[in-house]
């Protein structure tokens, strides 16, 4: 019986259909680990079709196209090392999230996910059908447990298999990020690890996926739950860990080791990669975004440079009346700083065009918000067309707490295809600029100090009329994020949030804009997830909505 192992964990990173090219990849990965004197190759969940596939799945050919790809694949295993290749796969009548086993040329097992996650961002259980408790396979006299994703983190499988006589767990994974994903993992996995006293090869996916983003921060942990080799976050990675059995226990006596990450740096890079593959994957050569001197479209535009390079993005300042001098003069700076492509197109001659045409149905009311939006969808109007024009697709760079509450127009300057900040509160985002300004990680394109501090400390405004600050409309942000949080994340009670010192007028506004933007949150594009319920995946509440937490009165 060997007494050692050397397993390859390969991070990679696919697009979703792309079958050709997710294969072409893995044949890579081989060869390395063929080269490496490998003796198990180890790929992300669903790797050759893909993470998450979603309804691609229920498409006949495409899992009939994934079952070909193993099989062709599988024939490279003939005198080189052993493959988890993950992959959708039809068993008679049921469709199961599956990995094949491969060595010696051919594929000798298939292990069929048991539990379908049903929560949150995961809907697996809609598409897929359950799989049977998995046994052991057998390699080499080793028997290795193949639990999924999942499998790992609900009860059942890790000591079933431990049950069956496994050694050994390797577990390929869809995991994506959130804040509290790495904590998350390893206290769920390392209870599994310590409870059947068995080491654990963990090996993610990274990239970006709609509104998903993998970090990757694959890793390994020994017996005793101790962290033993650890793949870095948010880029593609691989390593080969060598394992010997000592005392009847498989032992990792070489692997790499990398800091994997977490807070604002975390954030910042999932943001990056998010829109970075949103972009390239949908083949798209350079993003345009309406830069308005304010902090988050220089967010925005700095995040779109780490990801793409300044050449790849272009700021159009867009003047109103109502534009500040200091709003021109920080627009040009940033995009300056960043080294992106600069214009100016004034939204004036428009606006007064739609004044002439709606001034026989306006005259004698007062101005509204119905002359502000009209700034805000003249401004879409001209993106739009640049985008039409030229190609690039169009960021939108409206913040969490803004497309909570509705504080954006519609057709306005929510347009556009994709939204880096979609899932950041607003004095986040100003904690971000605070970062990004003092750190440039190294394999990032943007520039050092990015943001000019102007922009940072300035009160936010959209600047739709005269002397405009968010603050006339809502509470100051520390405020706003605060029961939004509550009320968002943490699914509080009204009681509970104002338990926090909250003024009960403040939170029944918030809550009451909170349900009544719905309709907005619905037609706005996707965005990348950062925290534990973003707008779409995780909440989705209805349109039609008439319930509300009964909020006391001030004197009650």
């Amino acid at each position: 019986m060997t007494q050692t192992l050397k397993i390859a964990s390969a991070q990679l990173n696919p697009i979703v259909g792309d079958l050709d090219g997710n294969y072409a990849k893995a044949v890579a990965a081989y060869d390395r680990a063929k080269a490496g004197g490998a003796d198990i190759l180890v790929l992300p969940e669903l790797f050759i079709l893909g993470y998450p596939p979603e309804d691609l799945v229920l498409k006949p050919a495409a899992v009939t196209d994934c079952r070909l790809k193993a099989e062709a694949f599988a024939k490279l295993t003939e005198g080189g090392p052993a493959v988890v290749f993950p992959l959708p796969w039809r068993d008679g009548d049921k469709l199961h999230n599956a990995a094949a086993f491969m060595q010696g040329g051919a594929i000798t097992d298939i292990r069929f996910k048991h539990h379908l996650p049903n929560y949150g961002v995961f809907d697996e259980a809609r598409v897929f059908d359950r799989g049977p408790l998995p046994d052991p396979i057998i390699f080499n006299g080793i028997k290795i447990g193949l639990p999924i994703c999942e499998d790992l983190w609900q009860k059942g499988v890790a000591s079933h298999l431990a049950d069956q006589g496994a050694e050994i767990l390797i577990s390929p994974n869809g995991s994506p990020w959130r804040r509290t994903a790495l904590s998350e993992r390893v206290e769920a996995l390392g209870e599994k690890v310590h409870n059947e006293g068995l080491p654990l090869i963990y090996v993610n996916q990274i990239g970006g996926q709609d509104e998903l983003v993998f970090d990757g921060s694959s890793f390994s942990m020994a017996a005793d739950e101790t962290i033993v080799q650890s793949l870095r976050s948010f880029i593609e990675d691989y390593d080969i860990a060598s394992w010997e059995k000592r005392g009847g226990v498989w032992t990792c006596v070489k692997a790499a080791t990398y800091d994997q990450l977490t807070g604002h740096e975390a954030d910042w890079r999932a943001m990056c990669l998010g829109l970075g593959d949103y972009v390239n994957k949908n083949g798209f050569k350079q993003i345009v975004l309406g830069m308005s001197g304010g902090i988050d479209s220089a967010i925005a535009a700095t995040i779109a440079v780490d990801a793409l390079g300044p050449d790849r993005v272009w700021c159009i300042m867009m003047p109103s009346k109502f534009t500040s001098d200091n709003s021109l003069d920080d627009a040009k700076v940033c995009s300056n700083r960043i080294g992106a492509r600069y214009d100016i197109i004034s939204i004036a001659p428009a606006v007064q065009a739609f004044d002439e045409m709606t001034e026989p149905f306006f005259k004698d009311l007062p101005p509204s918000t119905a002359e502000e939006n009209i700034q805000s969808r003249a401004r879409a109007l001209t993106l739009m067309a640049l985008s039409n024009k030229f190609g690039p697709m169009l960021v939108t760079t409206g913040n969490k707490s803004e497309m909570a509450v509705g504080y954006a127009t519609l057709y306005g300057d929510m347009c556009g295809g994709y939204n880096p900040l979609k899932d950041v509160y607003k004095t986040e985002v100003f904690a971000l600029a605070e970062w990004r300004n003092k750190n440039t990680p190294d394999d990032l394109l943007g520039a050092d100090n990015p943001i000019p501090q102007n922009i940072i400390t300035k009160p936010p405004t959209a600047e739709l009329r005269e002397n405009q600050k968010d603050s006339d409309s809502l509470p100051e942000y520390p405020v706003l994020d605060d029961i939004l949080f509550g009320l968002i994340e943490q699914e509080l009670s009204v009681e509970e949030i104002l338990a926090r010192g909250h003024k009960p007028a403040d939170v029944k506004r918030v809550q009451h804009l909170l349900y009544i933007a719905e309709y907005k949150r619905r037609q706005a594009p996707p965005g990348v997830k950062i925290g534990n319920k973003n707008f779409g995946r995780d909440r989705r509440y209805p349109i039609t909505n008439k319930y509300r937490d009964v909020v006391p009165s001030e004197d009650s």
